[in-house]
């Protein structure tokens, strides 16, 4: 249920990704002349991408296993459920903010500097910093990542919000054409679901109501029982 949630809200933002990373993945060197050769570099591009997200589940897993391990899991799940509910709440009245623009400078002059190369390496350098880019939706998901209170059940998570990502990026970076846009407002509509579903569900795990998988029994350990 958790990957399955992971995966949904990645495929339901992927329309943010076409919106935000679209021309960086349109920029991607071709790999040279021949069809495999572009194919390879489209494949180590998002490759990159899926990485870096799983990476940063791994570390939001622990960040939250640390908790669990104080006795804490449950009012991480409960604050964080809360937390996204009411940015949902937010964005629909003043949007969405990434205040990190130095971090976005930095990445800029990163990506220039790969954009140059034509190797595969480069390629996929540029993919791993694609997924450090500040973005909500990631945030989202490195929440659902931490309330799994394990390392590798985080970056788990991460890879499959990631997997959800690449159908819509992977129809940018071979077709080189944005998506149609009838078909990304549909897939816009999706998100703020995708959103509260992820919300709903870790207030519920929160509440630690003994029910698997959904809400298992966190007081008296039983939710990790149940996890594996």
């Amino acid at each position: 249920m958790e990957f399955l949630t992971a995966f949904l809200i990645g495929l339901a933002g992927s329309v943010h990704c076409a919106g935000m990373c679209g021309p960086l993945a349109l920029a991607v060197p071709g790999g040279g002349n021949s069809a495999a050769g572009f194919a390879a570099s489209r494949l180590a591009y998002n490759l990159g991408r899926v990485l870096t997200y799983s990476l940063l589940g791994l570390f939001f897993g622990l960040a939250g296993q640390s908790l669990a391990m104080a006795g804490l899991q449950r009012w991480l799940s409960l604050g964080l459920g809360a937390v996204l509910l009411l940015s949902l709440v937010a964005s629909r009245r003043w949007g969405w903010s990434t205040p990190a623009t130095a971090l976005v400078g930095r990445l800029k002059g990163a990506f220039g500097f790969l954009l140059r190369r034509r190797s595969l390496i480069s390629v996929g350098a540029l993919g791993l910093l694609n997924g450090l880019l500040p973005c909500g939706l990631v945030y989202v998901a490195g929440a659902g990542a931490a309330a799994t209170g394990h390392g590798l059940s985080g970056a788990g998570y991460m890879a499959a919000f990631g997997a959800g990502t690449l159908p819509m990026m992977a129809a940018i970076g071979f077709s080189r054409k944005l998506v149609p846009v009838s078909f990304r407002w549909k897939l816009q509509k999706a998100i703020p679901v995708s959103i509260f579903l992820v919300g709903t569900l870790l207030i519920l795990r929160g509440l630690s109501l003994g029910i698997p998988y959904l809400s298992p029994d966190l007081v008296h350990g039983a939710g990790c029982c149940v996890r594996q």
